[in-house]
């Protein structure tokens, strides 16, 4: 049971870190590739931020409910007669506090994970590009973990996040976001 728990927790890492690269490589991809407006502090901020709200509103919700059905089917398992009591007691406090927990650590990823390869791109403004490298380069090898970690190809989980990434940042040039 640990290991399974540990394993979903590292699966909900790995989709924030997928979420983070993402959304950064789509939001600058213009900027990072020299096509659009050099990269500056000022984009490398807001696309933390959007990051963030994206990583706050996906990672509590879902939290959350995992959180609430537990309460819920232990409800049930217990033949609590009325519906969601163990929900409206202190376990359902701690399901919000422990949700909120998990939702300020994946914004603080979110948003330094997002920020900080594009502030080295406004940093290096001459090789920017660099920084979609780096994050196709990240996404590939976070295919690899993931496809070890479900005990598959790894080769195959690398290359499809791999072209991923190339196939967002395309997106993201041919979007021109920022």
């Amino acid at each position: 049971m640990i290991e399974a728990a540990s394993g979903v927790k590292a699966v909900n890492i790995a989709v924030t870190e997928i979420d983070i690269e993402t959304v950064a490589l789509t939001l600058a991809a213009a900027s990072l590739v020299g096509s659009g407006a050099p990269v500056s502090y000022s984009l490398a901020f807001r696309v933390g931020l959007v990051a963030l709200t994206t990583a706050a509103f996906a990672v509590f919700v879902a939290d959350y409910a995992h959180r609430r059905a537990y309460l819920m089917r232990a409800s049930r398992q217990l033949n609590l007669t009325a519906r969601g009591q163990l929900a409206t007691t202190h376990l359902g406090r701690l399901a919000v506090a422990r949700s909120l927990l998990a939702t300020v650590i994946a914004c603080t990823a979110s948003f330094t994970g997002a920020m900080l390869p594009l502030l080295a791109g406004a940093a290096l403004p001459g090789l920017s590009w660099i920084v979609v490298v780096l994050a196709v380069l990240a996404l590939t090898v976070l295919g690899a973990a993931l496809g070890h970690l479900f005990a598959s190809s790894r080769i195959r989980w690398a290359a499809t996040l791999g072209c991923s990434g190339v196939a967002v940042t395309w997106t993201g040039v041919w979007l021109h976001i920022a």
